[in-house]
């Protein structure tokens, strides 16, 4: 079944999302791409779900289609602008499935509206709760932009898409999303995200999360310390945690089947 595009307006531009519903009383899964990645991240597991769950996805704000948008938006933000889409949409008890970026996100909708959320399932994320951060950590998230810009535009797109992706078409999908942006639009896009993850991280001691919940990391992911921060999670929440053989920061493209596999038996334990 084919995806159907909408758009909801905000003060700053305007966000495109794709709906693929089957019933009113289908369970829904929601799919939130990583900083820089579009909907196209998500194209396995929109396929792989779409004969028998509802399924939402979206360009984050200044990702993608939901451009141009003004970088004044903050992940206390675009949590509202999430809620009013599923409003829009009808969806109820959905399962947040958040990959990098979107597992912040799906951590300040689960702080923002408690109890609305049926599970989630962090794909290469990690968690937002202030414990978990250094200092020199979150200084290092403010300040990325300039090391970015700093960098030939050649060679960001080669980190940008080798870095995250170890399979074929992990690393072009991510290639292809990278270069439909001018170098200064991405850096300034990158140093954006990783300032408003650190704010966010200040802005409260801990976000806690009241409904079933499924780490996912790939066992060759070099983002940063996402490993790491993976293991203290799993340790001190004592959430589950399957590590994607072969597979990088994306690893729901290198490895699609096994991150399906996943998040549909992590589905059918939760009653929606």
């Amino acid at each position: 079944m084919q995806a159907v595009e909408r758009t909801y307006r905000t003060p700053y531009g305007t966000v495109h999302y794709w709906v693929n519903v089957l019933s009113k009383q289908s369970p829904w899964l929601v799919f939130l791409p990583g900083l820089t990645a579009d909907h196209h991240l998500f194209d396995k597991q929109m396929e792989f779900f779409a004969d028998h769950w509802n399924c939402l996805t979206w360009d984050a704000p200044a990702h993608g289609s939901s451009r141009p948008f003004a970088l004044k938006f903050s992940l206390g933000d675009m949590a509202s602008y999430l809620h009013e889409i599923l409003k829009a949409e009808g969806v109820e008890r959905p399962i947040l499935v958040g990959q990098s970026l979107g597992g912040y996100l799906s951590q300040v909708y689960m702080d923002r509206y408690p109890d609305i959320v049926a599970g989630f399932v962090s794909i290469d994320s990690s968690p937002l709760s202030r414990k978990y951060y250094t200092k020199w950590e979150l200084a290092m998230l403010k300040n990325t932009k300039w090391m970015y810009l700093s960098i030939p535009w050649k060679l960001l797109i080669q980190w940008g898409s080798r870095g995250t992706a170890e399979s074929e078409y992990g690393r072009s999908l991510m290639k292809q999303t990278i270069e439909s942006y001018e170098k200064r639009e991405y850096c300034e896009l990158t140093g954006y995200g990783f300032r408003i993850v650190a704010k966010a991280v200040e802005d409260r001691e801990a976000y806690p999360i009241s409904c079933p919940v499924q780490l996912i990391c790939g066992e060759k992911d070099g983002a940063g310390s996402v490993k790491s921060y993976n293991r203290r999670w799993e340790k001190e929440e004592g959430y589950p945690i399957c590590w994607i053989p072969n597979a990088g920061h994306n690893s729901n493209t290198d490895a699609p089947e096994l991150v399906n596999q996943m998040i549909e038996a992590f589905g059918k334990r939760i009653p929606l």
